[in-house]
């Protein structure tokens, strides 16, 4: 009897310790699973730094063949240093590319790093579709040698949503030799608007377009801002000028120009198969006004040099600023944010990269890249580095960005610009139209 107790009570003592062993293991599961969700609620960038963790991140852009072509291997580039990291690229034309992003940005599902254009940054950073930038400006993305106002331009409110990819400038492009023809050896340096129209009258007569027009939301608020006022209000909340005459006297001197035929029609220029079919490229036009980044696409598909000029004046520095050209930005949605941020900053301050991309998304913002560049160059794009270098010294701030809502009103203005082109609308008809139909899509 004695010896079967002794037989149970030792089965028992097994028992017992094999239990305290157990929930000595549930313990050390326990605490395995909350480090697990500690690294994934910090992201896995920090095994993206370290090389030792799988991570995939995917990116999004718009541009031309030639964009796609050396973004890919950038990203190759990043991929060899990152072994760990794998990029899933997505491009698309212009108008394909916005069409996409809508949709994701509704269901949540951007990309964890998206190309982003200034007339939408409001917009999508407004509705909590982007990350603020800011907490990884001098920690994953090194801001040594960018300046304040680059990395400002992609301020929305008190944060950072889209980082500058480069900068541009307005400019003219224009053909010397044909402006040699109407009897000028160099341009006129500080020429005005009205010198604008009375070149364009010589063109005309001499069997030339002067120009492919103005764009009409660009060149509008250029003009506002030479005269002191913006197409927006700082805030966003409305119209940044009160006196109509301003637009009154902008969309005169467009009808003017299409009227004498120193413009192509709107109807001409829309059917264009290409740019390759462009007056302008063809030799049967002076010039184009565009942005300076533009210029080297021009001279691509064109048998002829061009030079650059300022847009007209007076006050042409307070018309002119320094427009980022587009920027990077990581999505809010994005579980990878840190890691995002690590291939930003390869895109931006690294030098061999960059001996990729040759300024392609405008003049870098780093200066030690843009130094490192200016002996890589193409001549055309040298020209690009010269005109944006002078365009810094004579500017003024690109003040806020433009507001959500911007790309309707965008629509708005190029409509009723094409109804003044064809006389459809008087420009006092259209001053008010725009005035009403803008404010109420801006929120007043």
């Amino acid at each position: 009897m004695k010896k079967s107790l002794l037989v149970l009570l030792g089965m028992m003592m097994i028992l017992w310790l094999a239990a305290c062993s157990g929930d000595g293991g549930s313990e050390e599961a326990s605490s395995d699973d909350n480090a697990s969700e500690e690294t994934a609620d910090n992201g896995d960038s920090e095994g993206a730094e370290s090389g030792d963790e799988e991570v995939t991140l995917r990116i999004a852009w718009w541009g031309s063949q030639p964009r796609h072509d050396y973004t890919l291997e950038v990203i190759k580039m990043y991929e060899e240093q990152h072994p760990n990291v794998t990029i899933e690229p997505e491009y698309a034309s212009w108008d394909d590319y916005w069409q996409k992003l809508a949709p994701q940005a509704a269901a949540n599902e951007l990309p964890d790093i998206v190309q982003m254009d200034l007339s939408y940054l409001s917009q999508y950073a407004e509705n909590n579709q982007l990350a603020d930038l800011s907490p990884f400006i001098g920690s994953n993305i090194d801001d040594t040698n960018i300046s304040q106002n680059a990395i400002d331009g992609g301020k929305v409110g008190d944060g950072v949503y889209g980082f500058n990819l480069g900068v541009n400038a307005l400019s003219f492009h224009y053909n010397p030799e044909i402006m040699s023809e109407l009897g000028y050896d160099e341009f006129p340096e500080e020429w005005t608007w009205e010198e604008y129209q009375e070149i364009s009258q010589k063109a005309v007569d001499a069997g030339y377009y002067f120009d492919n027009g103005l764009k009409a939301d660009v060149f509008f608020n250029y003009y506002l801002r030479q005269n002191g006022k913006r197409l927006y209000a700082e805030d966003g909340s409305g119209l940044g000028y009160e006196d109509d005459q301003l637009f009154v006297d902008f969309f005169k001197m467009v009808q003017e120009q299409v009227e004498s035929e120193a413009t192509p029609t709107p109807d001409f220029l829309a059917q264009l198969a290409g740019p390759e079919d462009d007056p302008v490229v063809k030799g049967e036009g002076v010039g184009i006004f565009q942005w300076s980044n533009q210029f080297v696409g021009l001279e691509d598909i064109s048998e002829s040099s061009f030079e650059f000029a300022p847009t007209p004046g007076p006050n042409v520095d307070q018309g002119l600023f320094l427009k980022p050209s587009m920027f990077f930005s990581v999505s809010e949605n994005s579980e990878q944010k840190e890691a995002a941020a690590d291939f930003l900053n390869f895109f931006i301050n690294d030098v061999e990269a960059n001996k990729l991309i040759l300024g392609d998304r405008g003049v870098p913002v780093s200066s030690e890249v843009k130094d490192a560049l200016l002996s890589e160059v193409s001549e055309a794009q040298a020209k690009v580095f010269e005109y944006v270098a002078w365009a810094e010294e004579n500017s003024t701030a690109m003040g806020a960005p433009d507001p959500a809502g911007a790309g309707e009103v965008i629509e708005l203005i190029d409509g009723l610009q094409e109804q003044i082109a064809y006389g459809e609308i008087s420009p006092e008809d259209a001053a008010t139209q725009f005035r009403t139909q803008a404010e109420s899509i801006l929120g007043n």
